[in-house]
């Protein structure tokens, strides 16, 4: 169960990143209660995984997913680059992630 919580709030990272830029520094009313409502369920769901998981483990898992998910949308939405060494070095990430999951 941890570790499904744990992927949410991951997931839950993505969204508050995306949230707070659509807020344009928080000066948009319904981006920015989107960000905080995501920051909340966010830090609440790692704080609720990190009483099984280790904390270093779910750090890495927390933010590994974050970044990998924020990267994504960056790159369909916003039109980022989505180069060949970009998608290399977040699958690396994403490894990383599944490596943590498997060798806890």
């Amino acid at each position: 169960m941890a570790w499904m919580v744990l992927v949410l709030a991951g997931i839950m990272e993505t969204v508050w990143a995306t949230a707070l830029d659509a807020s344009r520094n928080l000066s948009r009313l319904w981006p920015a209660v989107l960000f905080l409502v995501a920051l909340v369920l966010s830090m609440t769901g790692l704080s609720y995984a990190m009483r099984t998981v280790p904390i270093g483990t779910s750090y890495a898992v927390w933010v590994g997913i974050g970044a990998v998910g924020t990267a994504a949308y960056g790159m369909v939405h916003d039109h980022d680059p989505a180069t060949l060494a970009r998608l290399l070095c977040l699958g690396l990430i994403v490894t990383g992630v599944v490596g943590l999951k498997f060798l806890h």
